[in-house]
């Protein structure tokens, strides 16, 4: 028989998933201050998952704990957005050098395979979005594992992660940027099997640079 806690932990692992998945699709908006009571009506969970959900969510800095406040969904300022994507830009580059270096047939085979998983969306067939789910599902994901650097791994799918996939997602809904994107993904591939590191390296990072100015066209065009 499963016991309480095994219980209740599935119930935070499946809240947890809803809550992360409506804030990366931007149904609860940055700024969004997280009611405990309105969430446990609309999940379906006691507090006591629903908490554990929270402090997970914290500790991805999804959401964020103001004192006196209460939990909000995380928001950043343009300026946060640009210089996390210049991060992302010169070590997702180094990513696709290394991935060059160290991919095996099988990985590349794989990466050829989701990018044919990604092709099936409807939101991608219409030009509406281009919606990646997280690890193994995610292009970008699966490039930093094939560099095979620890340390790219820890800073490019820590916490960083989870805030980028927030903006890759809800960024990518403009006009022709899906289709643009997924060329952009297929190009890179062709480097990497090719095993030409610095013309990877190139493509990823003129991939990241589109992705940032789309970005930054959308978040100052919102401040006007």
């Amino acid at each position: 028989m499963e016991s309480s806690d095994e219980a209740n932990m599935t119930l935070a692992d499946r809240v947890f998933a809803q809550i992360q998945d409506a804030i990366v699709k931007g149904q609860l908006k940055a700024g969004v201050k997280m009611s405990e009571a309105e969430l446990t009506t609309r999940y379906g969970v006691s507090r006591g998952p629903l908490r554990e959900a929270l402090r997970r969510l914290e500790a991805r800095k999804l959401l964020t704990r103001i004192p006196h406040v209460g939990v909000r969904v995380v928001e950043l300022t343009i300026d946060d957005v640009l210089q996390m994507y210049q991060v992302r830009e010169v070590l997702e580059g180094m990513a696709a050098r290394l991935a060059a270096e160290h991919v095996t047939e099988e990985e590349v085979q794989g990466l050829k395979q989701l990018l044919q998983q990604h092709q099936q969306q409807t939101e991608l067939q219409t030009g509406k979005g281009y919606y990646q789910e997280e690890g193994d599902f995610d292009f970008h994901y699966r490039i930093v594992k094939a560099s095979r650097n620890d340390v790219l791994m820890q800073m490019l799918c820590g916490e960083l992660y989870h805030r980028v996939r927030l903006y890759r997602y809800q960024f990518s809904v403009t006009e022709g940027r899906p289709h643009k994107a997924f060329a952009e993904h297929s190009r890179i591939i062709e480097a990497i099997e090719a095993k030409d590191g610095e013309m990877a390296e190139l493509l990823m990072r003129r991939h990241i640079s589109a992705a940032r100015q789309n970005i930054q066209n959308h978040l100052v065009g919102e401040k006007r």
